[in-house]
């Protein structure tokens, strides 16, 4: 008698790819709908690495943290935080082992691709006032016209007093934008290179145009706007020198399709895996081995800067802590922390878009829908600038995720010698501890407005709370 294909024990063998939809009981599904609705709200109050930190330290602040600085000892359960510079945050959950055995770590960053401005960003031409803008991490520039953008940012006077500024996201608020060229003459733009039909200098920011009274008075238009800001925010042009202004979309996050089975909204990467690696640590309460977030700065950049993963932050905070658990404490212990910790990468891998199918080898390439995604090594061409996880690390993880009913898959990002792009992997694996990346699939990544499936940001938000407790 023949075994029906379908029921034949072969198949047992072979690695096959779920939906997440299809794994989910009711109730479980109403728990992805109702996590991914706070989210959208995290998207919405965090479109900077500035209000990402706030609403971060908000949120650990509620649930019981307290600053590490303020303790003189630690124990089991003790919830504590670190902050650097309103750009980077540390939390921890202390765990029952002693911290030689080491943590469990996930790291992920805040920052996410924009428009910064010039220090001096002003200027009046042929009757409209514009800023001058200075693009900020990996963007197709021509993305960025004709959409509306909000101003977010700080102002600091010359007497050292913030001024908070942002315009463009209540109803009733003004927005700025980015012109395009009109179709009927864009023959020469259209026949350039995409990446050359709009140029970096050419991003400017329309802000402006009806100038002050005077005909005969030089840079009326300028001068109207500056007096708007005089009288708004009490800053003159030079404390523009002295300023972090950033232009991003002024959208909302939306739900996407029918079934509202996805998110859309600016800045998922890489805030997708802040908020569920945030939250799966706020929800751990007795781990095993101490639980820590990092939420760095500066990622999309090369992780530079002292609120970058490259900066003392993260080794000085953990000597912090280990200084308030290990009894005699000292540099060696250090060490020995780092060396058997264990650490996700929680950044975001390339979603299989059907309309782009060309540029992945689609057997490695991650699915929408279908779960966390684990990448055992990023970089570009040869693996170079990449943490190319170990073996057993891999099945280590793959193990805590099975027996904790987290869907997952793997996922490489794009053909091989087709582009790639790193993380802050090899930053944590530098201390010496295991790490994978490990995150949510993205359609549309970099650009202002990236998709992503609510049951893989159900799936980041279970995955990382097993990692913590496993």
């Amino acid at each position: 008698m023949t075994v029906p294909k379908e029921q034949h024990p072969a198949l047992k063998l072979a690695y096959r790819r779920r939906n997440v939809w299809d794994c989910l009981s009711g109730q479980e599904k109403g728990l992805v709908m109702a996590i991914t609705d706070n989210y959208k709200s995290f998207l919405d109050m965090a479109k900077t690495e500035r209000e990402a930190f706030e609403t971060s330290l908000r949120y650990v602040k509620s649930a019981g943290f307290r600053p590490v600085d303020d303790a003189i000892a630690l124990k089991p359960g003790d919830r504590v935080f670190a902050v650097n510079r309103h750009k980077a945050l540390i939390a921890a959950v202390i765990g029952n082992k002693p911290l030689e055995y080491g943590l469990n770590v996930i790291g992920a960053h805040m920052d996410s691709p924009r428009l910064d401005l010039k220090p001096l960003p002003i200027y009046e031409e042929e009757g409209l006032v514009l800023f001058k803008t200075h693009y900020y991490g990996g963007i197709k520039k021509y993305q960025w016209l004709s959409i509306p953008l909000a101003l977010h940012g700080i102002v600091i006077r010359d007497n050292g007093e913030p001024v908070y500024v942002l315009i463009g996201e209540k109803p009733g608020d003004p927005i700025f934008t980015i012109t395009d060229l009109l179709p009927h003459l864009a023959k020469d733009q259209m026949d350039k290179k995409m990446a050359d039909a709009v140029a970096g200098e050419g991003l400017n920011i329309l802000v402006g145009g009806i100038p002050l009274a005077g005909e005969d008075l030089k840079d009326r238009f300028k001068l109207a706007i500056l007096e708007h800001l005089s009288r708004e925010y009490a800053i003159v042009e030079e404390d523009f020198i002295s300023a972090e202004l950033e232009l991003v979309p002024a959208w909302q996050a939306r739900d996407i399709g029918f079934d509202r089975s996805f998110i859309g909204g600016y800045g998922q990467d890489d805030r997708v895996c802040v908020y569920t690696a945030l939250r799966a640590l706020v929800e751990t309460t007795a781990p095993e081995l101490t639980a820590l977030v990092v939420l760095a700065d500066k990622e999309e950049i090369g992780s530079n800067g002292n609120t970058g993963m490259e900066s003392v932050f993260f080794t000085n905070t953990i000597r912090e802590i280990a200084s308030r658990c290990v009894s005699g404490y000292k540099e060696l212990t250090l060490r020995r922390i780092m060396s058997n910790s264990r650490a996700l990468s929680a950044d975001v891998n390339v979603g299989l878009d059907p309309g782009f199918k060309d540029v992945v080898e689609t057997m490695n390439a991650a699915r929408l829908g279908a779960g966390l995604v684990l990448t055992k090594y990023t970089g570009s061409k040869g693996k170079y600038e990449s943490n190319d996880a170990h073996a057993e690390f891999v099945a280590h993880v793959r193990r805590v995720f099975n027996n904790a009913g987290v869907i997952w898959q793997t996922g490489e990002l794009g053909k091989v010698d087709q582009g790639g792009g790193g993380t802050i992997a090899h930053l944590l694996a530098a201390h010496g501890m295991d790490v994978l990346d490990c995150g949510v699939a993205l359609l549309g990544m970099h650009s202002p407005f990236e998709v992503a499936s609510k049951a893989d940001v159900y799936m980041a938000y279970k995955g990382y709370r097993a990692f913590y407790t496993r």
